[in-house]
C-alpha cells in the first residue's frame, strides 16, 4: 500500500517554504506568466484572473496549500515515496510544484524515483527547463538550484 501522509512538516515545510519562495518569488498582484498564464503569489495559476490581489499572509497561506496538494499528488504516482532521501524529495516537491503534478508523474524523473536511481532521477528533473517551447534561463537556474539540493540527499 503506498503511503499519502505528507512529509512537509516541522522543518521539512520551512526549508521548502523557502526554497520554493526564493525561486517563485512573490507578486500580490496578478500578472501574466512568461506563456501569457494568469499568476499570482508565488507562481500559484489555479484559479488566478487578471486583477485579482492577495496579502503576503494570504500568499502564504496559498503556498503552503498547494505544496501540501502537489506533494500529495506526488506521492500518489510513486511507488515507495518514503525511501527517498528527505532532500531529494524536497527537490522534488518543488519541482512538482513548478510543472504540475501530471508532467512529473509522466516524467523519466519519477521513474528513475521508482527504481531508486537517486542521481538519475535529479539529473532527468533537469530537463524540465522550458516555457512556451524554448529554454529559459531561470528555469535552468532553479533546475540546477533543485539538481544541488536533490544531490545532497542522493549522496547519503
Amino acid at each position: 500500500m503506498k503511503s499519502t501522509k505528507t512529509r512537509l512538516a516541522g522543518w521539512v515545510i520551512a526549508l521548502i517554504i523557502a526554497f520554493v519562495g526564493t525561486w517563485e518569488g512573490l507578486r500580490t498582484t496578478a500578472y501574466s506568466d512568461i506563456v501569457g498564464v494568469p499568476t499570482i503569489c508565488y507562481g500559484e495559476t489555479k484559479g488566478v484572473k487578471m486583477g485579482d490581489t492577495a496579502t503576503k499572509a494570504e500568499c502564504d497561506t496559498i503556498l503552503i496549500q498547494s505544496l501540501r496538494r502537489h506533494e500529495t499528488g506526488m506521492r500518489r504516482c510513486l511507488k515507495y515515496p518514503d525511501k527517498i532521501p528527505i532532500k531529494t524529495y524536497i527537490a522534488f516537491v518543488s519541482l512538482t510544484y513548478n510543472v504540475g503534478t501530471g508532467n512529473f508523474c509522466r516524467s523519466t524523473a519519477r521513474r528513475r524515483l521508482d527504481k531508486g536511481d537517486w542521481a538519475g532521477a535529479c539529473k532527468a528533473a533537469t530537463w524540465f527547463n522550458r516555457a512556451g517551447g524554448r529554454k529559459v534561463s531561470g528555469l535552468v537556474n532553479r533546475r540546477q538550484a533543485e539538481y544541488k539540493l536533490c544531490m545532497q540527499g542522493a549522496r547519503k
